[in-house]
């Protein structure tokens, strides 16, 4: 693929009162806000494929997780963090120049997940799903008393969200991690058989989309073995859930006598898997080696980074470089981009690959026929601002969510400066008639 820079055209929005609520959602008129527009003095230099640009239309969100987006545009925004007291924000662009205008804040608690389907806004925090009734208009009318859909989700200190899909025969998708790295024992590394954690975690739980109040315990464990994923995604075309797995940890700590520190930095792959009820990904007694191309036994249960295990856990579908945190996966289904892009995968990449010194990026799956059709290939670059080899300062972006707009433009959420990006495309023909229309005038 053919790569060039573009640069971001940066347009910034300084907007106040971000956590006044719109008209319809509680009756009352929002605060009135300020917007400012300027150039920025440094511009985030996007590398993308030949054709297609990037903009930056918000800034300033926070905590910037997964984003869903309505037919009409309006864009809603899960925060891992409250700003101003609110876990959701909805952007709006009122005047059509590119640049979101208003913005509107609901939902008190912090979470990841957000997803729209069939008139409803559902959005996740850490231990619930909760559902909002979407108008004709695709707007919120209830947000100040969304319906609890799920409680009582396993809940600890580290990998918390709570990613969501839903697909069309009204079943929701949960993904719930486990909070221990390798299923150890505390402090030593022996690995616990059978491993207690995937009762209730390391998986992907199924509820019902319409019923609210639903326990834990009512959920079905539609897919295991799956130590953390934070990118999911319902594929309309295949008609069944992909997800993306964050891999484990380090293996020198416990096991130098199997595994180089440089061998630690490059194992396990960051996998995609397509998954169906009763799906097993081998997770914790597994993993997938990226060089040799196997599921390798782990070290924690008789494994010495040769032996390979879990014959009967799925295989993944595509294989990532190690440590890179694919964190949002999104099936193409527009018509905006070129051919090659349609029903393919994008997925953000959260962090680094340090052997390779790639991250923070944006990479895409080509599929045909329902099935990856090539190498994963880097779609978008430099999110971080920086050299990842030989770093000048802090890293500026981590891409987070993707979602699809009305137009076929791709969005792309920051939850390190909640930047929101916009990457559009536009064909060399059109470009060269626009550029002559322009100097017409």
């Amino acid at each position: 693929m053919t790569k060039s820079f573009f640069g971001i055209t940066c347009l910034m929005a300084s907007v106040l009162a971000l956590n006044s609520l719109a008209e319809n959602h509680t009756g009352k008129h929002p605060k009135p806000f300020v917007r400012t527009v300027k150039k920025a003095d440094t511009p985030t230099e996007l590398k993308l494929p030949s054709g297609f640009s990037g903009t930056i239309i918000a800034q300033d969100l926070g905590s910037a997780r997964h984003i869903a987006i309505t037919k009409t545009g309006d864009i809603y925004v899960k925060l891992a963090k409250l700003k101003d007291g609110k876990g959701i924000y909805r952007l709006r662009d009122t005047d059509k120049d590119g640049l979101i205008d208003e913005t509107t804040g609901f939902g008190d608690y912090p979470g990841t997940g957000i997803f729209i389907n069939n008139g409803y806004l559902y959005a996740s925090s850490n231990n619930s799903i909760y559902r909002y009734k979407l108008n004709a208009n695709q707007e919120v009318i209830n947000a100040d008393q969304p319906e609890k859909l799920v409680s009582g989700l396993r809940e600890k200190d580290r990998d918390k969200s709570k990613s969501i899909a839903v697909d069309n025969q009204n079943n929701l998708y949960v993904n719930i991690a486990s909070d221990n790295d390798a299923c150890r024992e505390t402090g030593t590394g022996k690995g616990l058989m059978p491993c207690p954690l995937l009762d209730s975690a390391a998986g992907i739980w199924r509820f019902k989309a319409n019923v609210p109040d639903q326990a834990f315990a009512t959920g079905t464990r539609y897919a295991t073995g799956l130590k953390n994923v934070v990118g999911l995604d319902w594929n309309a075309k295949t008609n069944s859930l992909f997800v993306l797995q964050h891999g484990r940890g380090r293996f020198d700590d416990f096991y130098p006598q199997y595994y180089t520190p440089q061998q630690s930095a490059e194992l396990p792959a960051e996998t995609m898997y397509e998954v169906h009820q009763g799906d097993d990904a081998g997770w914790p007694y597994i993993y997938y080696d990226p060089i040799q191309k196997k599921k390798i036994l782990a070290p924690e249960y008789g494994g010495d980074g040769k032996k390979t295990g879990g014959e009967k856990a799925i295989n993944p579908v595509v294989a990532f470089p190690a440590h890179m945190a694919p964190n949002g996966l999104l099936f193409y289904t527009g018509t905006a981009f070129p051919e090659r892009y349609r029903n393919g995968a994008f997925v953000a990449f959260h962090s680094q690959s340090q052997p390779i010194h790639k991250g923070y990026l944006v990479g895409f799956v080509p599929f045909k026929n329902g099935k990856p059709s090539g190498p994963w290939e880097i779609f978008a670059n430099n999110f971080a601002g920086v050299d990842l080899e030989k770093p000048a300062g802090p890293v500026q972006h981590r891409p987070c969510g993707l979602a699809q707009g009305p137009d076929g433009s791709l969005y792309v959420t920051d939850d390190l400066n909640g930047t929101l990006f916009k990457i559009s495309y536009q064909n060399s023909a059109k470009s060269q008639k626009a550029m002559t229309a322009s100097k017409k005038k």
